[in-house]
């Protein structure tokens, strides 16, 4: 897919400059200003106005515009202004108990791209009324805010809904502050990251008759030209293991399973331990013999969110250069009803060893996760291991989709996860663990059941998974509700949302990187 927009950092005194070359063909295009509470503008965007700073008085007070976030006043060929279009974005934010709180520039941005997408040449002049300490940081942030929001997953569509005339051309977008050059620095790292999130969308918005687990492989495999080493265990190697709590999953697939393991060695110190983070990639998840009601089965072409999280979280290390060892692993089933499936009532043995009665073959992410994390913890050894999973709809009741579950042996860890998901608007709410819970999977004919039974869904299915990890710090995110079909926002209209590559990638660099 093309790239829907691009963004250039320019010095203050240029914004609102006329286009010159092959830019002046798209016209003047539209410029952005930005507005506090009641109409307050910097001195410098009173000045590129000049006496059409009157003109958007009036329309204000007309349309009862007050500068509040969310806001926009629109105006169209304005007098006295070198653009087709005249956008001001309200910035004023509501003050709480404790004051007013920051500022949002990452949903500035993504609210300013809602408003002009479709436009061929968008000048913003990022100068606020009440500028932030770090304006050049502020500006990157919105830049990523505008690359989020622009995404759009139209692979498929062969008949545009707009008319013909209209130019198929991308949104350039000039953004003008005081410090170009340090925006451009800052924004390196978000293109980075916008690049992971994209492509994790991507994965999760694609249909399940082309992201089949080895296609998903394959676009796993194209990280090695960021310096990713990139290797794929195919189902021969897969048996060879013991790896049979995962292929048991995809057995009744005419697909075969596959597991990759992705390695970016950024830290200073070879030697340094991983980091860690597991996907469940169930490319499609039909419930196998305990099949799924026929009603929004096709959602389950995103049961793999977990394991496109994990893919484009490497992305965006790698492409930033991040100075950590990481490890990536996803596990990569399809799961079908087929005279070769398994069944509920079947015993397997995992690559742990241990034995699991299998309750409900729609329970299978965990079966898929306990064997890769296994293996992972065994042999890289991490700091710690993150696993993100679609993994119970028990989560939707309990938390919706505003927040992810979180649970986790490790409390540094979680306090950590807590807070960058504040930091990153990519929330989690730690859920309760323990003996009473582990309790209901034990089953009369194996070392385990898989399924504890209807209570505590979302929590049984995590004290399945601890038994898999041993004394390795681990935490384990249930995406359900937000890594597919969650509200859209200012900066997410896709289905596939990319949840999770914000926050690890946050997680990494306040704490990890050295």
């Amino acid at each position: 897919m093309a790239e829907p927009v691009s963004i250039d950092f320019i010095a203050l005194k240029d914004a609102g400059a006329a286009p010159k070359g092959r830019a002046a063909k798209a016209g003047a295009g539209t410029l952005v200003i930005l507005a506090g509470a009641d109409l307050s503008m910097s001195d410098a965007t009173r000045t590129l106005l000049g006496e059409a700073t009157e003109l958007v008085t009036r329309a204000a007070a007309t349309a009862k515009f007050k500068g509040n976030s969310g806001s926009a006043l629109d105006l169209l060929a304005p007098a006295g202004v070198n653009a087709d279009r005249l956008l001001v974005i309200g910035t004023a934010r509501k003050t709480g108990k404790n004051g007013a709180p920051a500022p949002d520039y990452l949903a500035l941005g993504g609210a300013i791209m809602g408003k002009v997408d479709g436009t061929a040449r968008v000048s913003v002049v990022f100068d606020l009324p009440d500028a932030p300490e770090d304006v050049a940081k502020a500006a990157a942030d919105a830049s990523l805010g505008m690359r989020l929001r622009a995404y759009k997953f139209d692979l498929y569509k062969t008949k545009k809904k707009d008319s013909d005339d209209k130019p198929d051309t991308a949104t350039h977008v000039s953004i003008a502050l005081a410090d170009p050059v340090g925006a451009k620095r800052e924004a390196r790292s978000r293109e980075a990251l916008a690049d992971g999130v994209t492509l994790a969308r991507s994965l999760v918005n694609e249909p399940p008759n082309v992201l089949f687990p080895g296609a998903f492989a394959d676009r796993a495999k194209e990280l090695e030209k960021l310096g990713v080493i990139v290797e794929v265990l195919e189902e021969k190697a897969l048996h060879k293991l013991g790896f049979r709590a995962l292929l048991g999953v995809g057995q009744g697939s005419d697909f075969d399973s596959k597991v990759v393991i992705m390695r970016w060695n950024g830290a200073k110190n070879a030697k340094a331990k991983p980091v860690a983070f597991v996907g469940k990639g169930v490319c499609f998840d039909s419930g196998g013999i305990s099949i799924k009601p026929a009603a929004s089965m096709e959602d389950m072409k995103g049961d793999m969110a977990g394991a496109a999280c994990v893919v484009g979280l490497m992305q965006t290390l790698a492409a930033r250069k991040a100075k950590v060892n990481v490890i990536g692993a996803i596990g990569l089933v399809e799961n079908m009803p087929d005279g070769k499936a398994q069944r509920p009532g079947d015993i397997v043995k995992s690559l742990s060893g241990q034995t699991v009665e299998l309750i409900n073959t729609d329970a299978e992410g965990r079966l898929v996760l306990a064997d890769v994390l296994w293996y992972v913890q065994d042999k890289y050894k991490p700091q710690f291991m993150i696993d993100l999973a679609t993994l119970t709809g028990a989560i939707l009741v309990a938390l919706g989709t505003e927040y992810a579950g979180l649970f986790s042996n490790n409390d540094e860890l979680s306090t950590r996860l807590l807070d960058v998901g504040l930091a990153t608007g990519e929330k989690v709410w730690r859920m309760p663990m323990g003996a009473a819970y582990d309790k209901l999977l034990e089953s009369k004919f194996a070392d385990m059941k898989h399924v504890g039974g209807r209570h505590a869904g979302s929590i049984t299915a995590a004290q399945f998974l601890q038994r898999f990890v041993n004394d390795t710090p681990w935490a384990h995110l249930d995406i359900a509700g937000t890594g597919m079909s969650s509200p859209q926002s200012d900066i997410n209209q896709s289905w596939g949302s990319g949840w999770g590559v914000r926050l690890l990638d946050r997680l990494v660099a306040d704490h990890y990187e050295v």
